[in-house]
């Protein structure tokens, strides 16, 4: 469904008849520093006298044995949880934003511009990468491909992400959307392939960023150097992400601007150049539907990520469907119009349209000046992606752990309110996988997308069903069966994307997939054995509570 305004992706386009989510009114009986055992926090924080003199009797209370300790967790989860719809005889008070930072957590939110560049990395970064379109399927085809995908995938993806993401504003994202409708088992397998697939992800922007260095330097092309090379570009842009969000949305507008800037300047100059004729080539008989349909899929997906940094942003519920709608436009605009200079400008060569031959274009055309402006820009762009890719990863693994659903210390912040943990444990899955080739890594990286997308348009449509007046700050101006149509095209496409698969991918794919399923139960078994410490934050509901509530099908 496209969106007919701006507007529509706004604040404005909440429907006013929602009820609104609520909350138990409790006193608060803990602070950030207070000791394990000590009773969370479950409502509304008191302040002056009472805080300090609450603060006081925790720290001195004694902790309570093993029998009790489980009644307090059990007592503060439910006078935490939002029951939507549910009344139990407590009053009530509206939740009308995000709850407030914890302590040690840095106040500091992203606002419009700095998310809708974050946006943009997340899922583009400019048109860097989608030379392999042409070469798979000609330039028509190729054109067709930026121009229509978006209505099949993006928009709906962006779109189901703006509500969504307005009505669970907090650093879980996409998994708390599948806990809170299918339960947590599969939300932690929704966490665990959505993550797994964003380090494989990430690991595409090292190798794009060399291939696109080495007609330059041909030393980094291959070898020690170019392993030395991963390293250290890993090493500072983890450093980036590790100093906080913020800077990282500032240094995406940086960067964001100096990477299209030279495409602005090479269309520029190749208007006089311009053979429209050219645009029209395609030969369907000899098209790779398999590449082109994976650089289709991974240069217009990745539109829930940003869903996992949703509590890191000022006023979520008007800000991020704004950003959204803006990082769409901009996205299919950095794609579209590089591929009309490149395939118009220049005889086609299908054969050299690999990752880096934007570079070879700018030299045809401006000379050897603008070719090294695309390769600077290039690498902007992908150091760009990089922090984006990361931020998202290790935000979603210090949302899972303030969920309980992965060790305590992965919700450990660093004193910029970065997870630290996450960051880390983000960081080695890149190294792990930067010796890959770009096409195996898309590929692989696609398969496990597929499955969580899946798991996500179910969860969409069965809320929709389940709660149907839960506070929905952004609404698709559709009813539940439209929900459904919205998800059908999308997922058609998946199963062609996962059709078109080669049985390598596949069965890595796969593999990966079982490691999940084995991986919870595992973690449970630790839980229960007091093996690793786990935590559910005091300050988000406790929707796995109310994800059992309802014994209803599928569509009532």
């Amino acid at each position: 469904m496209v969106p007919k305004t701006k507007n529509d992706l706004s604040l404005d386009s909440a429907r006013s008849d929602e009820a609104s989510i609520k909350v138990p009114k409790t006193q608060d009986l803990s602070d950030a520093s207070a000791p394990a055992g000590a009773v969370a926090n479950g409502g509304r924080a008191q302040t002056g006298s009472q805080q300090v003199a609450a603060v006081a009797d925790i720290s001195t209370a004694p902790k309570p044995q093993e029998g009790e300790d489980q009644k307090l967790r059990n007592t503060t989860n439910r006078q935490a949880a939002i029951a939507m719809g549910e009344y139990d005889g407590s009053e009530y008070v509206v939740i009308d934003e995000v709850p407030p930072p914890r302590a040690g957590h840095s106040s500091r939110k992203v606002s419009v511009l700095p998310l809708v560049f974050l946006i943009f990395y997340e899922v583009s970064g400019g048109p860097f990468g989608v030379e392999d379109s042409v070469n798979a399927a000609g330039p028509l085809l190729a054109l067709l491909g930026f121009l229509v995908f978006p209505f099949i995938w993006s928009i709906p993806e962006a779109l189901i992400t703006a509500e969504m993401g307005t009505m669970f504003p907090e650093n879980s994202g996409y998994v708390v959307w599948v806990s809170s409708a299918l339960g947590p088992f599969w939300g932690f397998q929704q966490g665990w392939v959505k993550w797994l697939s964003g380090v494989i992800d990430n690991a595409l922007y090292p190798v794009l960023f060399l291939d696109y260095l080495k007609s330059g330097f041909p030393a980094v092309g291959h070898g020690f150097p170019r392993v030395l090379a991963v390293l250290a570009l890993t090493i500072v842009l983890t450093y980036m992400n590790y100093r906080g969000l913020t800077i990282v949305g500032w240094v995406a507008i940086l960067l964001g601007i100096s990477s299209l800037l030279p495409f602005a300047v090479m269309g520029l100059i190749s208007i006089p150049k311009l053979r429209p004729g050219r645009w029209l080539v395609a030969d369907i008989h000899h098209v790779d539907w398999n590449l082109y349909l994976n650089t289709l899929f991974w240069n217009l997906n990745y539109w829930d990520s940003i869903s996992t940094l949703a509590g890191e942003v000022e006023n979520p519920k008007k800000t991020l469907p704004k950003s959204l709608f803006y990082a769409v436009i901009l996205v299919v605009v950095s794609y579209f119009i590089p591929l009309l200079v490149g395939t118009g400008a220049v005889p086609l060569q299908r054969d050299e349209w690999t990752d880096g031959y934007f570079s070879d274009i700018a030299k045809m055309l401006g000379g050897a000046w603008l070719r090294w402006w695309i390769q600077a820009a290039a690498a902007m762009s992908n150091m760009g992606m990089f922090v984006a890719e990361m931020s998202s990863d290790s935000f979603q693994l210090l949302g899972m752990a303030e969920r309980g659903m992965l060790p305590e210390f992965f919700a450990k912040r660093s004193r910029y309110g970065t997870p630290l943990i996450g960051i880390l444990f983000s960081a080695s899955g890149v190294f792990l996988l930067s010796w890959m080739s770009f096409q195996e890594i898309v590929a692989a990286e696609n398969f496990l997308y597929c499955f969580g997308m899946i798991l996500e348009f179910i969860a969409f449509v069965r809320l929709r069903y389940k709660y149907p007046n839960a506070s929905r700050p952004y609404k698709i101006p559709v009813g539940n069966i439209g929900s459904i149509l919205i998800c059908t095209p999308p997922t058609i496409l998946i199963c062609a994307v996962l059709a078109f698969s080669s049985l390598k991918v596949m069965i890595v794919s796969l593999i990966a997939v079982v490691i999940g399923l084995v991986m919870h139960p595992c973690l449970k078994h630790f839980e229960k054995k007091r093996w690793m410490k786990f935590s559910i934050s005091s300050d988000l509901p406790d929707i796995q509570a109310t994800a059992r509530e309802s014994t209803e099908t599928f569509i009532a």
